[in-house]
């Protein structure tokens, strides 16, 4: 009977380890996911498809990017020696209030404050509720406790609050009561375009605060040339390349190698398309967007952990910001007629260009200014030769494309506006000009590692 005792005793003894043991092993699940880079990457493309369904414009969707991400980098450099705080090197912004909670965990915190500040800035905010809800169960069913959790979530929108408040003074509220911009006469300025003619995009956003750069007067660019429709001018000469170009990719039925290129790079948020009486959109993501993405691939790449990823976006978020800032604030003072005004009036009024012309003036052009400023920070934190293939525009239809470098990349999204026939050659190259020294300008202002090696 004894015998019989001791093997009961030794049994329940066993069975009490070895749950001990699963329960243990179980409870670090969510730890092990709550470390993972890819966590973040997950939340950073749902907030770029909330930012393609409600169709924001590219200076929009720049915000919508930038502020989550500062929220989510506060909590992580709080609970992280490795990393500088933002405060004294972002315009306005304040430190958060520090972890006092044991119960906190701090990667959990950063999630549901980026998502939190996410959430405030877009219109379905639906989607980030279906969202936060998925992954919390997750992190439950892989072992995280209630209270973790709540505590966790408590804190995360005690910093959310914080960040929306400094972001409720960037002027941003006040310029949605702005005039709308009038159209001038004169022919060298802008005017809408076809299909829709749509009235110009956000033409107060240089009243936007900027993150890094102190104002939009420190990186200026040269003037554009003078609108001459004199044949022997050189704006006459590019005017004609972009009508050259747009009739040599439409000879080849869209199956050239710069037409591929003009679509990949395309990013225009709303595409319309007109058969009849009938119209229907396409949504598209952002160019900013688009880089967000490319992000996301170093990372991956690069096997980043959680607090580095969210070092990486940081950065691009931050020079996307500012550079649609800058961009805008070029264009909206310098009010460059479009390359298919000119064709359709003075030399083919049938002419199209292979991108729908976006609804804003010419120069400089947006997207060679926020990919070179993209590729100067993505290249400080991973270096000059960091090969990659573009996947992004995978879900929209358009297959990958491999680069040596974002340099190369950013190169590539330039002339794609030329080949697009929606910017002239000068908008272009003084839009790279523009973007590089803007990303130099946050490359060398912009401190968050304590130590980085150089590769």
């Amino acid at each position: 009977m004894r015998h019989c005792n001791k093997i009961a005793l030794l049994s329940a003894a066993f069975l009490t380890v070895t749950s001990l043991f699963i329960s243990c092993e179980t409870d670090n699940r969510h730890v092990i996911r709550l470390n993972d880079a890819e966590l973040f990457n997950d939340a950073m493309e749902h907030l770029s498809d909330v930012v393609v369904y409600d169709i924001f414009s590219p200076p929009v969707a720049s915000r919508v990017y930038v502020y989550p991400t500062i929220a989510a980098y506060s909590i992580m450099q709080k609970d992280n020696n490795k990393y500088f705080s933002l405060e004294r090197q972002l315009s306005g912004y304040k430190n958060i209030p520090d972890i006092t909670d044991s119960n906190v965990i701090p990667n959990l915190a950063a999630l549901h404050s980026f998502l939190e500040v996410g959430q405030a800035l877009i219109f379905s905010e639906n989607k980030i509720d279906e969202y936060q809800e998925s992954l919390y169960k997750e992190l439950t069913d892989l072992g995280l406790s209630k209270r973790k959790l709540e505590k966790s979530k408590e804190y995360g929108e005690l910093v959310a609050n914080h960040i929306l408040k400094w972001a409720d003074k960037d002027f941003y509220k006040e310029t949605r009561t702005y005039p709308k911009y009038t159209i001038q006469e004169e022919e060298k300025y802008w005017k809408p375009t076809p299909p829709d003619y749509m009235e110009g995009i956000e033409p107060h956003w240089n009243k936007i605060r900027p993150m890094v750069i102190p104002s939009v007067e420190l990186i200026k660019t040269i003037p554009p040339l003078e609108i001459n429709m004199n044949t022997n001018s050189q704006f006459y000469k590019q005017l004609i390349e972009v009508f050259k170009e747009g009739k040599k990719i439409s000879d080849k039925n869209d199956e050239s190698e710069k037409a591929e290129i003009a679509a990949f790079w395309d990013c225009n948020p709303y595409v319309s398309h007109h058969k009849g009486h009938a119209m229907f959109a396409t949504k598209k993501i952002t160019p900013g967007g688009h880089w967000i993405g490319i992000t996301k691939i170093a990372t991956e790449l690069e096997k980043n952990t959680f607090d580095e990823a969210i070092n990486s976006y940081l950065h691009v978020s931050i020079a996307l910001f500012d550079a649609f800032i800058s961009c805008w604030d070029t264009k909206w003072n310098t009010l460059v007629v479009r390359p298919e005004t000119l064709i359709n009036k003075h030399l083919d009024e049938e002419w199209l260009p292979k991108l729908q012309t976006p609804p804003f003036p010419e120069y400089t052009s947006g997207h060679s200014v926020i990919s070179k400023a993209s590729a100067v920070v993505l290249t400080k934190l991973y270096g000059d030769h960091f090969p990659f293939e573009d996947t992004t525009e995978i879900k929209y239809g358009l297959p990958s494309r491999n680069f040596d470098s974002f340099h190369q990349a950013a190169d590539e999204a330039a002339i794609s506006r030329l080949y697009g026939g929606i910017h002239y050659r000068m908008a272009i190259e003084q839009g790279v000009i523009q973007g590089e020294k803007i990303g130099e300008f946050i490359a060398s202002n912009l401190l968050t590692r304590k130590s980085v090696s150089k590769k």
